[in-house]
């Protein structure tokens, strides 16, 4: 059943009980003691329909309310809206680059997510890889694998393997779904609120899932890349390092690119990645992943594929039968 058609049926359940109740005269009492039962079940509901997925590295368990096909829909949209306002780099060389390291970056992971039985994941990616004029520290990838990198990065990364520690981390927030997520739990607030509305007001009123997109995914890369919390951040980091170093990258790069980023950006939390944590922090953390991303690096070869932790994430668990980057800067 759809979630929408699940909420209307349950503000219609509420009618008729509010009928009832008026119609047999019933007092104050009993009505705010319906209402409560009422509230109690969507509370209920709301934290336990949908899906329960695993993000691929971390282990970590999520639960989601939209559909994969919900997100890639909303979030091409976006993209096609993004792109017809951006304009192209006029840099050949670095074009060349950004769609090299981009392509390596995905493979590995294509390659991994195949290895860990992850292989109904990869339908989803329809990969590309743009360099544009901005001069923002920046760059994105939206749900499906829409990657945009701004030209204002290139002086902080220098290099190819910097880059890919950037790229790496993008990847990772399409990969562990931090959109789906982030629009799940937006998703169960904007309709808790509606349905508790509705039970203390008799009425009820449901916001279409496109135009609650648009709010919570934003008009632009800022509201985009704002959007996910620090834990997303910091795990999007941890993933990134290891594709990084499974495209065959060395992941001990990354600390001097943060040390870069820190240097340009003052030493406080990036413009790149305004949600995350501090660059001392992020370092910080950096340093104690690099022993399992070497694991994955294997002299430039990025061979090592299969995950040290289980990752069984292809198969999500129905747990009730009631399951964006317009722009994304992180």
């Amino acid at each position: 059943m759809e979630f929408e058609n699940f909420l209307s049926i349950l503000f219609l359940l509420h009618r008729k009980i509010c009928t009832f109740v008026i119609g047999n005269n019933q007092n104050d009492k009993v009505m705010k003691n319906v209402k409560l039962i009422l509230m109690s079940v969507v509370a209920a509901i709301l934290v336990s329909c949908g899906t329960t997925s695993t993000v691929p590295i971390t282990g970590r368990k999520q639960n989601l309310i939209v559909s994969d096909e919900q997100v890639l829909s909303l979030s091409n949209q976006q993209y096609q809206e993004y792109m017809k306002s951006a304009k192209a780099s006029t840099n050949a060389q670095n074009t060349a680059m950004v769609k090299r390291v981009g392509q390596k970056l995905a493979n590995a992971v294509v390659s991994y997510l195949n290895a860990n039985g992850l292989g109904t994941e990869v339908s989803q990616y329809k990969w590309e890889f743009n360099l544009v004029q901005d001069k923002q520290v920046n760059a994105f990838c939206m749900p499906g694998g829409k990657i945009v990198v701004y030209e204002g990065i290139l002086p902080v990364t220098k290099d190819e393997a910097s880059l890919a520690i950037v790229l790496g981390h993008e990847i990772a927030h399409a990969v562990a779904k931090h959109s789906a997520e982030r629009l799940s739990n937006a998703y169960k607030q904007q309709y808790g609120m509606q349905i508790l509305g509705a039970v203390a007001q008799g009425a009820g009123a449901s916001t279409g899932l496109t135009q609650l997109g648009a709010q919570v995914l934003g008009v632009g890369a800022q509201a985009w890349s704002s959007g996910f919390s620090r834990k997303q951040e910091s795990e999007a980091d941890h993933m990134g390092l290891i594709f990084a170093a499974m495209a065959g990258y060395d992941p001990e790069v990354a600390v001097d690119f943060w040390q870069r980023m820190s240097q340009a950006t003052g030493g406080g939390s990036s413009s790149i990645f305004s949600d995350h944590p501090t660059d001392a922090t992020r370092i910080k953390q950096i340093r104690e992943w690099l022993p399992e991303a070497k694991q994955y690096y294997k002299g430039g070869t990025g061979t090592s594929l299969k995950s040290s932790k289980s990752s069984k994430t292809s198969t999500p668990k129905t747990t009730k039968t009631i399951k964006i980057t317009t722009k994304k800067k992180k």
